[in-house]
C-alpha cells in the first residue's frame, strides 16, 4: 500500500515526539584513562585531604615562626641548621626552638615547624642559618586539605570530564568513575541502488555510493553517541526486518536512511508498525518531509531519516542529534550557531518550515549593490541549494537557516542565525565561484582553506555581481560582465577544442565533421565558458555557410545535454560512450586521447572590488604571480599577466 503524507506534523511536534522517546542508556563505570569527555552519573566526594599533609609551597627553610620575629636586614636572626627534607620523603628530623630544617617545594613539613622562610631571605654560614626576614605562622605552607578536604563534594552528577576534572580525580586517587552511558545508535542505510565505499560500483546500473552511513555515524559520535554500523539493506522487506530487529535488540536508538518516502517499494514503515509503534510519519519541513519517528519494541527508539544526503544530515542535525546529546548528558555546543547577514535576497513561499543549507563567507567593505549592514568583516550568509540529492552540498554548506513556514522571503542584509552542521565548522578563508579549470585546481592547492564552487563562468559573474564570492574565475566572453565591479588579479590562456579517441578513428578535423557526420557528442553545461566559446564558433561557421546557428546545432547529436566538469566529456570519449567531447588539450593528453584544436581561450581571475585588501585575496594574487611552474607543467596553458 502506498503511504501518503496527508497530515504532516509541525517541527515542534516532531521535537516533542522525539523527546518522549527513551534513549538514555544505563550508567557504566570506566577507567579514568577512558573518562575524558564522558559525563559523571553520580556525585563524587573526596575520600581524603588533598594535599594529605602540610607541605612547603616554596624552597627554603622550615622554622618555628616565633623564632624569626623581629628579623630584618639590619638585625637578622641566626638559627641552627639540623637537617633537610625533600619532596616525596618522610621527615626524619624535628624543628625544635632555635633550629631550622632545609626544605624543598612540595615536601612534608617536619614536626614542630609552622612556616617556611624562602631561600632568598636567608644565608647559610657553616652550620647556621641567618634569617633576614621574619615570617608568620603558615607563610609558604599549604595546609592539608587546601585543595579539597576529605568528605567535601568534589564533582557533581552531570559534570563533563575535561582534563581539569581528570586532574582532580587523579589527585583523589580515583582510578575509575561512574559515567552516563553513551547511547548506542544503530545505523541502517536502505535502497537497492546503494553500494558501500570500497566496493565495486556499477553506474550503468544506477548504483551510487552510500554516503549516509559514514556521514551519520560521524554525526552520532560528535553528538556523544556510539555509532554501530549494520550491513547495507536493499528494499527487501525481509532483510530490512531482520536488520531492524537485530539493531533494536542491540541499540538504544536505530537510525535508518531512505525508504521513508511515499513510494510503493518503501516498506520500512511496515516493519516499525509491526515491531513497535509508528508515532510520526512526515514533518512539515523542507528538506526532510518523509521523516519517521517511533519505537521498535521495548528498549529501542527509532528515527527514519530521508535518503538524500543533504536532507539526511539536515534532519539528523536538527532533530536526532539533540536527542542523542541529551541522552548522553551533553549540552548543546555553545559554538553551534553563528549570526550573519543575508548576502542576497532569498524567496520562499511553500507553506512549510524550510531548513535552508547556507554557506558562510567573511565580507569586505560594502559594494554598491549591498546594504551598509554588510560592513567590513561581517559574516555573510548565502544559500547553497543544489537539490537534496547533491552530495557536494555537504561540503559547500556550513549549516542551515531555519525559515518559518509563514516567511515568504529573506531580504538582502537581513540578520539570520545559522545552525552549524558542526561546532568545528569555520568559514573558508577564500570563496571563489566560476569556471572549473586544471590550472585553477593547482593554484587553489597553494591557498589556505579555500572553497571553490565550480558553477561555471556565467554563474561566477552573476554571483560576483551580487557581492557573494571573493573571486570569480571567468573563461572566455560571458556576454554580461561589463557591469561587474571587479579587479582582475591575473589571467591565462588554455587551448580548447574537440577531444576524440586515440588515433582519431572518425577523422575529425574540426566543427564540420561534428555538424555533418553522425557522431555522438558530449558538450559542457550552459554555464561553462567552454560551451559559450563553442557556441560562438558554431555561429561563425553558420555565417560562413549562409545558415543559422540553430540549424547547425540541431545537426549535432548531444549538443543540448552538457556535462558539468571539464574532464567529463573526455572521459565519456575514453569509455566509448561518445565519439567527440568538448574539452582541453591538457585533458586529452592526460587521458591518452587525441585532440583537435579550435583555438585558445582566455581565463580571468576577477576579485570582488570590496575585498581586494582581504588577506586571502591578496594571498591568492601572490600565488598567481608566483605560479609559472604550474602553467609550464600543463599542455596548452600559458600565463598572461598578474596584478602585483
Amino acid at each position: 500500500m502506498r503511504r501518503q503524507f496527508r497530515d504532516l506534523s509541525t517541527p515542534a511536534a516532531a521535537r516533542e515526539t522525539i523527546a518522549s522517546l527513551d534513549l538514555t542508556p544505563d550508567s557504566e563505570t570506566v577507567p579514568l584513562s577512558d573518562a575524558r569527555g564522558r559525563v559523571l552519573a553520580e556525585r563524587i566526594d573526596a575520600g581524603m585531604d588533598v594535599p594529605g599533609f602540610d607541605r612547603a609551597s616554596m624552597d627554603g627553610y622550615a622554622v618555628r615562626a616565633r623564632d624569626t620575629f623581629g628579623a630584618d636586614e639590619a638585625d637578622p636572626v641566626t638559627l641552627e641548621l639540623v637537617g633537610e627534607v625533600h619532596a616525596g620523603a618522610e621527615p626524619d628530623v624535628e624543628v625544635d626552638p632555635g633550629t631550622a630544617v632545609e626544605i624543598s617545594t612540595g615536601a612534608v613539613m617536619p614536626p614542630g615547624a609552622d612556616a617556611v622562610v624562602i631561600v632568598e631571605r636567608t644565608e647559610e654560614r657553616d652550620d647556621s642559618l641567618v634569617v633576614y626576614k621574619s615570617v608568620a605562622p603558615g607563610d609558604s605552607v599549604m595546609p592539608a586539605g587546601t585543595d579539597i578536604a576529605a568528605g567535601a563534594r568534589a564533582l557533581g552528577p552531570g559534570t563533563r570530564l575535561t582534563p581539569r576534572e581528570i586532574g582532580l580525580l587523579s589527585a583523589l586517587g580515583i582510578d575509575e568513575v561512574p559515567v552516563r552511558g553513551a547511547p548506542v545508535v544503530g545505523i541502517v542505510s536502505t535502497g537497492d541502488e546503494l553500494v558501500r565505499p570500497g566496493e565495486e560500483l556499477r553506474p550503468e546500473a544506477g548504483q551510487i555510493y552510500d554516503v549516509n552511513t559514514y556521514t551519520i555515524a560521524a554525526g552520532v559520535e560528535e553528538a556523544g553517541g556510539v555509532p554501530k554500523l549494520y550491513p547495507h539493506a536493499g528494499d527487501d522487506y525481509d532483510e530490512m526486518e531482520r536488520l531492524l530487529r537485530q539493531a533494536a535488540d542491540e541499540c538504544d536508538l536505530v537510525l535508518s536512511s531512505g525508504s521513508t518516502s511515499a513510494s510503493a517499494v518503501d516498506v520500512i514503515y511496515r516493519v516499525v508498525e509491526e515491531r513497535g509503534e509508528l508515532l510520526l510519519h512526515g514533518v512539515s519541513v523542507k528538506p526532510g518531509k518523509p521523516m519517521l519517528v517511533g519505537t521498535l519494541g521495548e528498549g529501542s527508539a527509532y528515527i527514519g531519516l530521508p535518503g538524500y544526503p543533504v536532507s539526511a544530515l539536515t534532519i539528523f542535525r536538527t532533530f536526532a542529534a539533540p536527542a542523542i546529546r541529551s541522552a548522553a548528558g551533553l549540552p548543546e555546543p555553545q559554538t553551534a550557531t553563528v549570526e550573519g547577514s543575508m548576502a542576497v535576497r532569498e524567496r520562499y513561499a511553500e507553506g512549510r518550515t524550510r531548513l535552508m543549507p547556507v554557506g558562510l563567507v567573511i565580507g569586505g567593505t560594502p559594494s554598491p549593490r549591498q546594504t551598509q549592514s554588510d560592513g567590513a568583516g561581517e559574516m555573510l550568509v548565502y544559500p547553497v541549494d543544489k537539490g537534496s540529492g547533491a552530495t557536494t552540498s555537504l561540503v559547500e554548506a556550513d549549516g542551515v537557516v531555519e525559515i518559518p513556514a509563514d516567511v515568504e522571503y529573506l531580504a538582502e542584509g537581513e540578520s539570520v542565525t545559522v545552525q552549524l552542521f558542526s561546532p568545528d565548522v569555520r568559514p573558508p578563508e577564500l570563496l571563489g565561484v566560476g569556471e572549473d579549470d586544471p590550472a585553477l585546481s593547482r593554484l587553489l592547492d597553494r591557498v589556505p582553506t579555500p572553497r571553490y564552487l565550480a558553477f561555471g563562468s556565467r554563474e561566477g559573474i552573476r554571483r560576483l555581481r551580487d557581492g557573494i564570492p571573493d573571486v570569480a574565475v571567468v573563461a572566455g566572453e560571458t556576454h554580461g560582465d561589463v557591469d561587474v565591479d571587479a579587479v582582475e588579479l591575473g589571467s591565462w590562456t588554455r587551448e580548447w577544442g574537440l577531444v576524440v579517441p586515440a588515433g582519431n578513428p572518425d577523422g575529425v578535423t574540426g566543427l564540420e565533421e561534428l555538424v555533418d557526420e553522425d557522431l555522438r557528442f558530449v558538450n559542457r553545461d550552459t554555464n561553462s565558458g567552454l560551451r559559450t566559446e563553442l557556441g560562438d564558433a558554431i555561429a561563425a561557421l553558420a555565417e560562413a555557410r549562409g545558415t543559422t546557428r540553430h540549424e547547425l546545432v540541431d545537426e549535432i547529436e548531444g549538443f543540448d545535454h552538457g556535462a558539468k566538469a571539464f574532464e567529463s566529456p573526455a572521459r565519456a570519449v575514453r569509455s566509448g560512450r561518445a565519439a567527440v567531447g568538448l574539452g582541453l588539450r591538457e585533458t586529452a593528453d592526460s587521458l591518452g586521447l587525441d585532440f583537435v584544436s579550435l583555438g585558445e581561450q582566455p581565463v580571468r581571475v576577477l576579485a570582488n572590488s570590496a575585498r581586494t585588501e582581504k588577506p586571502s585575496v591578496r594571498s591568492f594574487g601572490d600565488v598567481l604571480a608566483e605560479s609559472d611552474d604550474i602553467f609550464d607543467a600543463l599542455t596548452g596553458f600559458e600565463k598572461v599577466r598578474t596584478r602585483r
